[in-house]
């Protein structure tokens, strides 16, 4: 899929359109989008250079949409957040937190598994795509460990997607075998003798593992774990829907060639609009 001059337009038409129908379906009165804008400059960068190295480069033409895509958000009346030190799941679970703080749920919209460390009671992870909402009491079932938990899973196990070393020997099963008996990393090496204990196949050289590379694990944590503390500047409207502006968004759709039917989606949100601004 190409605009009139050639240059790939599909991931725009894809978020523009995944976009629309989630407004559509949800109504939501609150909701905030995250960009990456820090794939090689991250605080992770800096105490840990490999991390994310083993990662291509995000193709030009697929760079190139990233704006696009940001300016169909700020058209569609949504707040967009970037930076350039810290992820967009940092940016999600800091939003979150301060939400939080105000008595607020939060739905994550995502399919990385990473965010679901984010949910606390009340929140719900939501894989739009895969049609799959999870509650915070679901994440155990479908994961093995609990939210709070996930960052110490990854830490023991390593993460292979984000060049994250973990506990050689120790593998996903492993990790939620010492997860159900100890609450975090702390619980854990503060009583490791016990792992001998744990129905667990070569108890002892786990034990072993664990205790050689317990730096190895709890700097990977630092790694894992979702930055929730981001001076994001944030007050009582940071979060609030505005109305569309179906001109801005004629203009991004006319120009990547798109026909009617987008145009057609964004005249419908303005319509539900007055009734979606309502919502508390």
């Amino acid at each position: 899929m190409t605009d009139g001059n050639g240059q790939p337009v599909n991931a725009v038409f894809g978020f523009s359109r995944f976009l629309g129908e989630l407004l559509q379906l949800e109504k939501p009165a609150h909701i905030g989008i995250a960009f990456d804008e820090s794939l090689s400059s991250s605080f992770r960068n800096e105490i840990y250079p490999e991390y994310k190295a083993n990662r291509e480069p995000a193709p030009e033409e697929l760079k190139n949409q990233f704006s696009i895509c940001k300016a169909v958000a700020v058209a569609m009346g949504l707040p967009v957040f970037s930076s350039e030190r810290y992820e967009a799941d940092d940016i999600i679970g800091s939003l979150a937190a301060w939400w939080r703080e105000r008595d607020g749920r939060s739905i994550f919209v995502t399919r990385d598994k990473d965010l679901a460390q984010l949910l606390r009671p009340g929140d719900e992870y939501w894989d739009f795509a895969g049609r799959r909402r999870l509650q915070y009491e679901g994440i155990k079932e479908y994961y093995g460990v609990h939210p709070e938990q996930i960052a110490d899973f990854l830490a023991l196990t390593g993460d292979s997607v984000d060049n994250i070393r973990g506990v050689p020997g120790v593998g996903a099963k492993t990790a939620e075998k010492l997860l159900a008996r100890f609450a975090d990393l702390e619980a854990l090496y503060a009583d490791l003798d016990q792992v001998r204990g744990l129905s667990i196949r070569g108890a002892a050289r786990i034990v072993k593992a664990l205790d050689e590379h317990r730096e190895t694990a709890f700097f990977a944590r630092r790694l894992t774990r979702i930055a929730c503390d981001m001076d994001l500047a944030l007050d009582e409207n940071s979060l609030r829907r505005l109305a569309p502006d179906t001109d801005a968004l004629d203009a991004i759709y006319g120009e990547a060639g798109f026909g009617k039917a987008l145009s057609s989606q964004a005249r419908r949100l303005a319509d539900q609009f007055p009734a979606a601004a309502e919502q508390p």
